[in-house]
């Protein structure tokens, strides 16, 4: 809570607790005045007139009204004592009142208003806030001062009041506790309290009586007043009458304490036999009410049939009060002495509200027909009293003796008679009870007649206010402070799902809790308080129901559609099974102002997580198609149908992400030479990517052909920057000065070596390298330079792909059009058919697509050539002669490539695959690509590297065929296996020598090896005088001629 809201909401509070003190004062005075009636009623003064003759009458109903309104005045006494967080608001209240008192112009009060509400402050804390509101009424002057009624002195007042209590104790004990106990608890509470105002106005003390109300407490351990508030009668006796307790030993008082303990331990045991009993009981009333007001009334046997039904409607009510005792007792107990209840007794306690709900929704289902019979029985139980008092009335009439103690007996009698012969209203019923009052003296009535009497008049009286006690049993607004219990019973209905429809029970009892809320006053509206409760309930349902449900239909659902797959045991015999279709035959749950649709929710959440997992991953669409079927046929849900694209363009990566990232794709990517496919080096999953021609048509089909220049340009940008890091390279001494000496050594010894580069020079260079440092990971220079050159052939590699996939996306639009030699003009057509603007639009864009496509398909760019053409220059000015070198330096980075591709490819069949691959024709491409650059195709073919490697192998294995033959006869095992190893090591080299060699001869044709520098620049001139003399042999000759398409 903000500082200063407690403040402010204890000021709109004042005023409730202004009309709370208003209605305390009022309760006080209706106290001093009933008693000053009975006084004057039972008086002992012989010379004070009498009004009426009192010898025999008991007013019982008076005394049990007034008994109500003391129990009303100590309810109010508990709820402020158990309200803590009021009082801490009371005292901050106060204490802002003494700061605003300091300085009353800062808060805009005028002074002379402050101290009078300073005044109905304190008045209100004394009589509401001390917890002396029953205190107070009892301590009232009941002897009037100036010589009027006297209370305290009236012997036969204080004999009449003390026997009517015993009287009322005597009807009440027997009942207390009893299957067919009514309301007698309450009334209990208010005998306490006519004890108490007895002793205070007496001061006389029944020590017999006094143990007797004390013993109830073993039996009845604690009453519930009101919602949450439990009353103890025991501490209310000791507190009350201190005189009297100090009669008391301890050992009785610390008895009634350990049989409440011990009637929480029996009671936590026997809720769950006692909720299977009641459930028993409650199944049958409601079949029994079920066939009594579906049957036909019949006129011959009408008075039993009605008495059947008020039996029935009689056993509902005490079935409702019984479980709501029990209900509000234990959790309210548990609470008062804060202990822990377990799960077993909350999950029977809430099976008791459940059926407490039921009874209340059966007497509502059938109010049309109770409310029909209800009027037809009370007539008839008034008949039936009617019938017994005219009996005693025609006893009295033929008594000639004449008394006035008798003629009042006949008035009452007759009194009683006229007030039954109408509607059976409160007021109505509670004349009669008077009247009954004096009406039953002098014998009037037998004992046989009078007992059924009292019976009828009881059943009268429920009977007439049926619904409405049916109502304040069944109302389970005490839930509000047990919401605890909340999740624990969804976690109970989830594991059931069988009998789920007892969800539409709970919920109407949490409902019960939303009128008492629309009464709070202190904040701004009770609307705040509503959303309070409404949020968390919901919040709970979520997250202990509906979730739940939601993420286990979900697995099952998945778990169904996978079974090819090996998975966790799901057969139902051994594991079990819980049927969750239940749930979705629920009828729509209403609380507050919306309907909870389990189904619904559960349709939505699987939708949305369907038709969003399908957008994730395009190719899954077969599978949560099968599981929306799936989830119709098993838990009957309507799914809707996603709508999105059960085929896709098969795009992989799309060019656009790779454009932008190509430095990233090069070294994450293997480019495969044949093929033409690009494959990932590796990857977290299972798979690795792969991206081929088609990939990238579709995706040039997606964006348009425009973006093949785009590309172009950006990997343009991309080789600058890698061939930069290239020039440093060969421009660091080491490697300069290293070139150099093995070109001069080259040209030294070529005479003698056949003009072969020899290999071990090639080797040496690869070893001396390491020298030279290595990283971290144990990479050398001449491994790092392999990768750059690996780089720069996969952007190639790459910008053959784009090509290769502009023709294929190109080839695919264009088959559409039948004969590329004879296109057709659309816009002239248009324009003879005389239609409209648009569609001579529409002509004309067709016609720039057509021919669009038919040059992009004829022609299709050269990107390598342009690619060499826009660095060449550069690449062999003599500024950058220190690349001239490159040619040398090839034979040992192919040495250093076969090493690297031979451990790669060995890694394949190892459990660890880190580092594997089984193709890198980047290397190949880059190294044709380089070699085109520096126009140095024959001074690498000088070296006659790849001869001289094949000869250096080919005669290693020779000597080693040699030296297995030879072995063979010694048999010496070991030394042959070894020369199998060498052996076939000799022929993995040889082999992938050989392999480097055909990807290098294959990327040389793309870059046009068989071409110098010279003769292309020459073919060009030649090609460029041609096209002139063509142009000027046009001009002079005007003819048109037929136009040629590419």
């Amino acid at each position: 809570m903000v500082e200063g809201d407690c403040q402010i909401q204890m000021g709109r509070f004042v005023s409730f607790l202004q009309e709370l003190s208003c209605f305390v004062t009022r309760c006080y005075e209706v106290v001093v005045n009933v008693v000053h009636q009975l006084a004057v009623l039972y008086t002992s003064n012989k010379n004070a007139p009498k009004i009426i003759e009192t010898s025999g009458v008991h007013f019982q109903a008076m005394y049990e009204h007034l008994g109500e309104l003391l129990t009303v005045l100590i309810t109010l006494d508990e709820i402020i004592d158990n309200h803590a967080t009021l009082k801490d608001h009371w005292t901050m209240y106060k204490r802002l009142l003494k700061s605003v008192h300091h300085n009353p112009s800062k808060f805009g009060i005028q002074e002379d208003k402050l101290k009078p509400f300073e005044k109905l402050l304190l008045k209100l804390e004394c009589q509401l806030l001390d917890g002396m509101i029953f205190q107070a009424c009892i301590e009232q002057q009941f002897d009037s001062v100036n010589g009027g009624v006297s209370v305290s002195k009236n012997s036969t007042f204080a004999e009449e009041f003390a026997h009517t209590l015993r009287t009322a104790f005597a009807s009440i004990e027997a009942k207390l506790g009893e299957p067919s106990e009514i309301d007698q608890r309450d009334k209990y509470v208010g005998i306490c309290g006519l004890f108490v105002l007895h002793f205070q106005i007496f001061r006389t003390i029944d020590k017999k009586f006094y143990k007797s109300l004390l013993d109830v407490c073993k039996k009845v351990p604690a009453i519930t007043l009101t919602a949450n508030i439990i009353w103890f009668a025991d501490h209310f006796l000791v507190q009350k009458i201190p005189a009297a307790a100090k009669l008391l030993d301890k050992k009785s008082v610390h008895t009634v304490k350990m049989q409440r303990e011990n009637f929480l331990q029996q009671k936590a045991q026997s809720l769950t036999k006692d909720m299977q009993s009641y459930y028993v009981f409650v199944s049958s009333w409601m079949t029994k009410m079920e066939s009594i007001l579906s049957k036909e009334q019949r006129v011959d046997k009408f008075a039993e049939d009605l008495s059947n039904r008020c039996n029935v409607f009689i056993q509902g009510f005490l079935y409702a009060y019984s479980l709501s005792t029990i209900i509000k007792t234990t959790m309210n107990l548990y609470m008062s002495m804060q202990k822990p209840m377990t799960k077993t007794s909350v999950k029977a306690l809430c099976r008791l509200v459940e059926l407490l709900k039921a009874i209340q929704h059966m007497f509502y289902r059938r109010s049309m027909v109770v409310a029909d019979s209800v009027t037809h029985i009370a007539q008839h139980l008034q008949y039936q009293a009617l019938h017994s008092i005219s009996v005693a009335k025609k006893r009295v009439i033929s008594d000639k003796k004449y008394s006035e103690q008798r003629l009042d007996v006949l008035s009452a009698l007759v009194l009683a008679e006229n007030t039954l012969n109408g509607p059976s209203t409160k007021q109505r019923r509670l004349i009669v009870s008077l009247a009954l009052s004096v009406g039953t003296q002098m014998k009037t009535f037998k004992d046989e007649e009078l007992i059924p009497l009292q019976l009828v008049l009881k059943k009268l009286d429920l009977i007439s206010e049926l619904i409405e006690r049916v109502r304040v049993q069944c109302d389970c607004c005490f839930l509000y402070w047990h919401r605890a219990v909340f999740p624990i019973y969804l976690d109970d209905v989830y594991e059931n799902a069988v009998d789920s429809a007892r969800l539409h029970y709970m919920f109407s009892a949490l409902r019960d809790c939303v009128p008492a809320m629309m009464h709070a006053r202190h904040l701004e509206s009770y609307e705040v308080l509503l959303e309070c409760y409404d949020k968390e309930i919901m919040e709970v349902l979520n997250e202990h129901l509906l979730d739940k449900l939601c993420k286990e239909i979900e697995k099952d659902l998945r778990l169904s559609v996978h079974t090819h797959l090996k998975l966790d045991d799901r057969n139902p015999f051994r594991v079990g099974m819980k049927d969750l279709a239940h749930f979705f035959f629920l009828n729509p749950i209403r609380f507050f102002n919306r309907f909870i649709d389990i189904k619904a929710y559960v349709t939505h959440y699987l939708d949305k997580t369907f038709y969003n997992l399908t957008t994730v991953a395009l190719h899954d669409w077969a599978t949560y198609s099968e599981m929306r079927n799936l989830a119709t046929q098993r838990y009957g849900l309507s799914m809707t149908e996603a709508h999105l694209p059960s085929q896709t363009l098969e795009q992989g990566l799309d060019v656009l992400e790779i454009m932008r990232n190509i430095h990233v794709f090069v070294s994450r990517y293997l480019y495969n030479l044949n093929n033409q496919i690009f494959i990932e080096r590796t990857s977290n999953n299972k798979h690795l990517n792969t991206i081929n021609i088609r990939h990238i048509a579709n995706s040039i089909r997606t964006h348009g052909t425009g973006i093949m220049n785009t590309t172009v340009n950006f990997t343009y940008q991309f080789l600058r920057k890698k061939f930069y890091i290239f020039s440093q390279f060969m421009y660091d001494e080491h490697i300069k000065s290293r070139l150099i000496k093995d070109i001069r050594f080259f040209r030294e010894v070529k005479d003698q070596n056949d003009h072969k580069y020899p290999f071990e020079r090639a080797d040496k260079f690869n070893r001396g390298i390491r020298k030279l440092g290595i990283t971290p990971d144990g990479q050398s220079y001449l491994d790092q330079f392999r990768q750059l050159i690996s780089q720069i052939g996969n952007a190639m590699g790459y910008v053959r792909m784009i090509r290769s996939g502009g023709l294929h996306c190109c080839s695919s639009a264009i088959r559409f059009v039948p004969d590329l030699e004879d296109i057709v003009n659309f816009e002239e057509l248009v324009k003879e058919e005389g239609l409209s603007e648009e569609t001579q639009k529409a002509a004309r864009q067709l016609d720039s697509v057509l021919s669009d496509l038919t040059r992009n398909f004829a022609e299709g760019t050269e990107y390598f050539k342009m690619l060499v053409d826009v660095f060449a220059p550069e690449f062999r000015s003599p500024k950058n002669m220190h690349l001239r070198n490159f040619y040398i330096i090839v034979p040992p980075l192919t040495l250093n490539f076969v090493e690297h591709s031979i451990s790669c490819k060995e890694k394949l069949n190892k459990k660890n695959k880190s580092g594997a691959a089984f193709t890198d024709d980047g290397f190949a491409m880059g190294v044709a690509y380089i070699l085109k650059l520096l126009d140095q195709y024959q001074e690498f073919d000088s070296l006659h590297w790849f001869q001289s490697v094949r000869e250096k192998y080919v005669k290693e294995i020779r000597a080693v065929a040699k030296q297995q033959n030879v072995q063979s006869t010694n048999q010496d095992e070991k030394l042959l296996q070894t020369m199998n190893l060498t052996h076939k090591r000799l022929e993995v080299c040889l082999q992938e020598f050989e392999l480097l060699y055909f990807s290098l001869s294959s990327a040389r044709i793309f870059f046009r090896a068989d071409k110098t520098a010279a003769e292309e620049n020459q073919e060009k001139k030649e090609k460029e005088e041609e096209s002139i003399k063509a142009s000027n042999g046009d001009l002079s000759n005007p003819t048109p001629a037929d136009p040629v398409v590419k």
